[in-house]
């Protein structure tokens, strides 16, 4: 049977991920501002493409009501921008209903091919060149194609064996528009209703924005292969397909080919001499690497995407990748062992570094509480019956009822995972995933390293509590030296006593206006028969004023107890 062991040491393995930790590589710049400008976008033709959705729409009669499959069809015939936001919110199940997301998440890129004389006048178009002068055949039968891209097997002029992944023509334009008029919708909705759903929506959007040019710039994609070509030096059972970056561009990534057997044909696997439970471990195992300890990871692992050749196990399509800062896969990892503890306040507490300084520490209470539910619901179950997709959309959904946003790159990891066990359910059922993934991390850290990390945040805790000691001492001798010499102050809050004092407050200004009232009366009645000159109808004109401003303060005085005493009634 073909060998599927790695072959460097746990140590070596470490260091070679820490030196490839040490490389980054920085895929985004600030492309707001230039992103209409870039793609030529015009409020002519986002009208034309919005017509267009329209149409579609109107085509699937979604005003008259909605099924999961008709959006998913829908979906499909809007193009590769909605079957990318369909396969987002296929994982938002606090935004839409668990059918919902089930028939989205089986969206998948597949298109018609185009013709190969396109592919042809692409290539010559991306090269400047005559494409014989490259290759020295080309398949006309694509290996794949899909709605952003067309795959080809070909031939180097210097006799390597190779895929072309070519982009369809005006896809980029297309998906621009398309994520333009979804932003715009998104942010007018989110301007006119303030509401948790419509922030979820602006979200996805966002999301989609932000993984757009890595998703359409295919040298995105010849840069991930180069990098997980040297993650994968560390281990001889992985491997991916090694680009050629001087014929990689924009639209155009060449690639090795791999000949090999897909995990979706087990049976073809086991005649080949394979063991499938040994295949499904290493490759759980792995992703755990990529996710937990480099950060770095493939972000769909669909069985069209895993070939087994030559005892390896190799990834191909690296377009969509994941990565993760070191905090975010701290906070996983605290998770996983939380739930695994049944310990709901350490995950509350993991959630909330999530939060930051928006975290509202009087829902504490309320979130521990449906913390509770859900470790009582998942964490007591066998790892072989946990349902990874329910764990997930329960904690999102719990997440989102707390105002805590979980990022988006932790959102990827759980559908790549999602889709993963999906893959282990279907082909190779005798591996269980979050068993696999539990003990990678318990074996991740050894002993010495657990001591090292200990030590070192007992130490952070000590430093801490030292320095407020000292302030706390420092602050005692200032209070001191001010008592001895008469300057000390003491600022006293009676918790919950604000509503005795404004009732207090009310009472003696309507005492008071009371008073007031009582001295104009007399004092106009003094004037009145005192006969002070002017007068008016008899009337001092002094008295009379005294007399109105008296009556205007008496309405005033039984107003404000009457419509005040309504309102305390109401509480």
């Amino acid at each position: 049977m073909p060998d599927l062991t790695p072959n460097l040491t746990g140590a070596e393995q470490k260091e070679a991920g820490e030196q490839r930790g040490s490389e980054t590589i920085a895929l985004f710049g600030s492309r707001r501002d230039s992103f209409s400008a870039r793609y030529h976008l015009t409020r002519r033709g986002k009208l034309k493409r919005l017509g267009q959705i329209i149409r579609i729409a109107h085509q699937f009669d979604i005003f008259h009501g909605l099924t999961p499959v008709k959006m998913r069809l829908m979906f499909e015939a809007l193009g590769p921008t909605f079957v990318k936001a369909g396969q987002i919110l296929s994982m938002r199940s606090e935004m839409l209903p668990a059918s919902f997301c089930d028939e989205l998440a089986k969206l998948r890129a597949d298109a018609d091919p185009m013709p190969y004389q396109v592919v042809l006048d692409t290539l010559s178009d991306e090269y400047g060149r005559p494409v014989d002068e490259i290759f020295s055949h080309i398949d006309a039968k694509p290996l794949g194609s899909a709605s952003l891209a067309q795959v080809h097997r070909a031939t180097l002029v210097t006799g390597e064996d190779v895929a072309i992944k070519v982009q369809r023509p005006g896809v980029r334009e297309t998906m621009a528009q398309d994520v333009a008029i979804m932003r715009s919708i998104a942010k007018s909705a989110s301007r006119m209703i303030r509401t948790s759903q419509v922030v979820d929506l602006k979200g996805v959007v966002e999301e989609l924005w932000s993984t757009f040019e890595s998703e359409t710039d295919f040298l995105v994609e010849a840069r991930n292969l180069a990098e997980f070509k040297r993650f994968a030096e560390a281990f001889n059972y992985m491997d991916c397909p090694k680009p050629y970056p001087d014929l990689c561009t924009e639209h155009v990534v060449v690639m090795e080919y791999v000949d090999g057997i897909s995990v979706s044909h087990p049976g073809k696997l086991i005649e080949a001499g394979y063991d499938l439970k040994e295949i499904g471990t290493k490759l759980v195992d792995n992703y755990a690497t990529q996710i937990l300890d480099e950060g770095f990871f493939h972000a769909d692992p669909h069985p069209g995407n895993i070939i087994v050749r030559d005892g390896q196990i190799v990834l191909i399509d690296l377009g969509m990748t994941g990565r993760l800062d070191q905090r975010t896969r701290h906070v996983l990892k605290e998770m996983i062992f939380a739930v695994a503890s049944q310990d709901s306040p350490a995950l509350a507490d993991a959630l909330l570094r999530f939060a930051g300084a928006d975290a509202n520490a009087e829902d504490y209470p309320s979130l521990l509480a449906d913390l509770d539910v859900i470790v009582k619901e998942f964490g007591t179950v066998d790892l072989a019956e946990l349902d990874i997709a329910a764990f997930l959309t329960s904690l999102t959904q719990m997440a989102s009822r707390h105002g805590i946003e979980i990022p988006s790159t932790v959102t990827t990891v759980g559908r790549a995972l999602v889709t993963l066990e999906g893959l282990l359910d279907e082909f190779i059922p005798n591996v269980n995933m979050i068993q696999i993934i539990s003990e990678h991390i318990s074996r991740s850290k050894t002993i010495d390293g657990a001591i090292r990390d200990e030590a070192k945040a007992l130490g952070i805790e000590s430093h801490q509590a030292l320095h407020g000691a000292l302030g706390a001492l420092a602050e005692l001798k200032n209070a001191a030296r001010m008592l001895t010499r008469g300057q000390l102050r003491v600022n006293m809050e009676l918790v919950g006593s604000e509503e005795p004092f404004r009732l207090l407050s009310d009472m003696v200004n309507r005492l008071t206006m009371a008073l007031i009232v009582v001295g104009l009366f007399v004092g106009s009645s003094i004037v009145y028969f005192a006969g002070i000159k002017p007068v008016v109808f008899g009337i001092p004109i002094v008295g009379f004023m005294g007399y109105v401003v008296a009556f205007v303060l008496s309405c005033w005085i039984v107003f404000d107890i009457y419509f005040k005493g309504r309102k305390s009634k109401k509480r």
